[in-house]
């Protein structure tokens, strides 16, 4: 993976780059350290912006990793504090890019392995699901629970996504999968991304 260039950020579908190449976006619930792994595994420390305070991804941001290759960081969802009316207008904006980017190839959903699937969680993921794109779930902050405690949500997880979605523990703090998600990202960056249209 080439080094990550910022290229933009988008507040409407309308300011999206243009959609051709191959990307792989980022998504989780606020606060599920999805900037902390989006930095780890495009190899760049402040390449998203990390925060303590839920909801500090606003817009969607596009990064370039080589020749029509791209990362895109979209905003968090669930109980940032920001206002309603700015939940809605990330719903909106995040349904657009997730439905109408032809280039967009995978998903990685960040979920935070201490609270397991949340409903969101679930909801995302079945609304995913027919969109006919590689999803990869990392279960973050591994680190926070005992390996034993961790392995047994990481199989009861597994166990109710079911096949079709790939997931790994993942820890900012060791480092754990930190390989498997850049494998992810290899991988589905090499299909054809006119499959990945709705």
């Amino acid at each position: 993976m080439s080094t990550p260039i910022f290229i933009k950020s988008a507040a409407a579908p309308a300011d999206f780059p243009s959609d051709d190449g191959r990307e792989v976006a980022f998504v989780g619930r606020s606060n599920s350290g999805k900037s902390t792994a989006l930095n780890l595994l495009a190899g760049v420390r402040k390449l998203a912006r990390v925060s303590k305070t839920p909801g500090r991804t606003q817009l969607v941001n596009f990064f370039a990793i080589g020749e029509q290759r791209r990362l895109v960081d979209l905003p968090g969802y669930g109980f940032a504090r920001v206002p309603d009316e700015t939940k809605d207008h990330w719903r909106v904006l995040i349904e657009a890019y997730l439905t109408t980017r032809r280039s967009l190839v995978g998903v990685i959903v960040t979920i935070d392995i201490r609270r397991g699937i949340t409903d969101l969680d679930d909801a995302l993921l079945h609304w995913l699901e027919p969109l006919g794109l590689s999803v990869g779930l990392l279960l973050t902050k591994a680190d926070k629970l005992a390996h034993g405690a961790a392995v047994a949500r990481e199989r009861e997880i597994a166990e109710r996504v079911g096949r079709g979605v790939e997931l790994t523990r993942f820890s900012a703090l060791n480092r754990t999968g930190v390989d498997v998600g850049r494998g992810w990202i290899d991988r589905w960056m090499q299909r054809d991304a006119a499959s990945a249209a709705p």
